[in-house]
């Protein structure tokens, strides 16, 4: 059942949600269990190890292992939700994600932590913003980014009812609620978060608020761009991008590789079926060591910067 969404905005740690979440899911499922690579405390999970120690399993600093024990606890019949640093959950464990998890189709659930730049100042070791283009090729895999708490609580509770596997990227970065009327989480769909038919801007997870303020400052300048979160990374949500071609532009925006992300994949898209002017926000490959906030200026993960690539797209548009 969906809950109300927020009517006051406010940031908030999305990990928190998590957790409560999850511990609200494992009181009336006993077949909830989570699963961690030493990562307890980055992935906020000490409250549900002291509310059920019985169904946590800690398997130190082996990635590889860890989506292993996921899938066999998935195959004996629980729900794992496995928990660690999306850098090492998809790098250090590909294989065993793509062979254990989607091809084996297993009902097991990916949360991979701290994701995208979160660990800014620790480097491109730390840095996960490759994770895009590893998963999407996997068909299997539902690939879920929320943009804020409650679309964060939502998609906990659908990925535990879901009999598959599904990836959940959280980021550790607070972010505000967004204020949308009548909203439903609905995976595989987009969210319009602004209305506007001059262009659109898609935009996933911690850059969904800033693609909202880029429009109502273009707005202020007479321009109507759409707003889209696309939450569902995999699959696609290809009749919103039908619709956002029909615009004339698109700018993509992402905390993540602009080379196989959700830039990559709209692109992909638009070449096929509507060519049209696309600008990619986001990171162009390895990035220098850096706080998230210089590391969003400098590539231009701002309103400001977000509103010069749709005034890009713009000037292209036929």
């Amino acid at each position: 059942m969906a809950h109300a969404a927020p009517s006051a905005a406010g940031f908030q740690d999305c990990r928190n949600i998590w957790v409560s979440t999850l511990e609200q899911l494992a009181e009336s499922d006993p077949r909830i269990v989570a699963v961690v690579n030493d990562s307890i405390g980055s992935s906020k999970l000490n409250s549900f190890q002291k509310k059920f120690p019985d169904r946590i399993i800690n398997v130190g600093i082996a990635e590889q292992v860890l989506v292993g024990v996921g899938a066999g606890l998935a195959n004996g019949g629980r729900i794992p939700f496995v928990s660690a640093a999306s850098c090492f959950l998809t790098g250090r464990a590909l294989e065993q994600v793509k062979a254990d998890i989607a091809y084996a189709g297993f009902n097991v659930k990916l949360v991979g932590q701290s994701s995208g730049i979160a660990y800014g100042e620790l480097g491109a070791t730390h840095h996960s913003i490759e994770d895009f283009a590893w998963l999407r090729p996997l068909t299997n895999l539902t690939v879920i980014v929320p943009a804020d708490a409650w679309e964060t609580a939502e998609a906990v509770r659908w990925a535990a009812g879901h009999d598959g596997p599904v990836y959940l990227r959280l980021s550790r970065m607070p972010v505000p609620d967004l204020i949308i009327p009548n909203r439903q989480f609905r995976p595989g769909h987009a969210e319009t978060v602004r209305q506007g038919d001059d262009l659109t801007i898609i935009a996933c997870g911690t850059t969904v608020h800033l693609a909202a303020a880029a429009a109502d400052a273009l707005a202020a300048d007479g321009i109507a761009a759409r707003v889209l979160n696309f939450s569902t990374i995999n699959p696609l949500d290809e009749n919103a991008l039908h619709e956002a071609a029909a615009t004339g532009a698109i700018v993509t925006v992402e905390e993540a590789s602009i080379r196989g992300g959700l830039g990559g994949a709209v692109a992909e898209y638009t070449a096929a079926h509507k060519p049209v002017p696309v600008e990619r926000v986001g990171f162009p490959g390895f990035l220098p060591t850096g706080s998230v906030e210089w590391l969003f200026r400098e590539y231009g993960l701002t309103p400001e910067g977000i509103e010069a690539a749709a005034r890009r797209a713009l000037a292209r548009k036929a």
